[in-house]
């Protein structure tokens, strides 16, 4: 692969403008900076340097942001920033989309890729990905809200109740919750479906992957053949 398409492919800008970054010396491959921008390399185990920033060639992107609350997912967001600007531009450049949303007021691990079909698969409710939340509730949970949540609940509009895949209380007024489905506003309105309300909400987890301890909110990462796989495990493989 030419280093000019290469970098294009990777989100540093169009082709003109790439070729122009070579041939200005502004890039290192594999630590050794080259001028030409038709020089040809081979894309696997391909290390760019532009910036003093390193960037390992990947053919698709897959990323997790550790999202913080404030933060709407959307490129327009209406009344605050966009999780898109938590990003580097490069991610932003070649195309990358959230798989799934979350609401301005959730944290917790939200998806990043331009791989179509990984973001199909997460998503569709035929391949019922798993989610675990921890919710906070305004009133203190009881058994019975448990044991509802667990059996299933009618939410409007909906032509048969919803349950959870598993529910357990962590505390008076924690709920952790694994949901199969992504509905709009799914575990706000369970979890009204039963008397209480929801005043805090984190994603941890998706199919057995958990959201790092040590990645801070607004930080991301990206992720790798091993992290695909447990974010691809179906219920009831989620670890607690």
């Amino acid at each position: 692969m030419k280093l000019y398409r290469a970098l294009q492919v990777q989100g540093f800008g169009s082709r003109k403008a790439c070729r122009l970054l070579a041939r200005a010396g502004k890039v290192a491959v594999n630590g050794v900076v080259c001028a030409d921008p038709d020089a040809e390399f081979d894309p696997d185990g391909l290390e760019l340097t532009l910036d003093g920033h390193t960037w390992h060639y990947r053919d698709k992107a897959y990323v997790l942001l550790h999202k913080p609350t404030g933060y709407e997912c959307s490129h327009h967001p209406s009344h605050h920033p966009s999780v898109f600007t938590l990003l580097p531009v490069p991610l932003l450049h070649r195309g990358v989309q959230c798989v799934g949303r979350l609401d301005q007021d959730t944290s917790g691990l939200l998806l990043f890729s331009d791989d179509g079909q990984f973001i199909h698969r997460m998503i569709s409710p035929k391949k019922g990905v798993p989610k675990v939340y921890r919710a906070r509730c305004a009133e203190p949970v009881s058994a019975a809200m448990v044991d509802a949540l667990h059996s299933g609940v009618q939410l409007t509009d909906e032509p048969a109740p919803i349950a959870a895949l598993a529910c357990e209380a962590i505390d008076d007024h924690t709920l952790k919750l694994t949901l199969a489905e992504g509905k709009y506003h799914q575990v706000k309105r369970m979890i009204a479906a039963v008397g209480n309300r929801v005043t805090a909400l984190h994603r941890e987890a998706v199919g057995a992957y958990r959201l790092p301890a040590d990645l801070p909110p607004g930080a991301w990462c990206w992720l790798d053949a091993a992290d695909l796989q447990q974010l691809e495990q179906r219920w009831p493989y989620v670890r607690s």
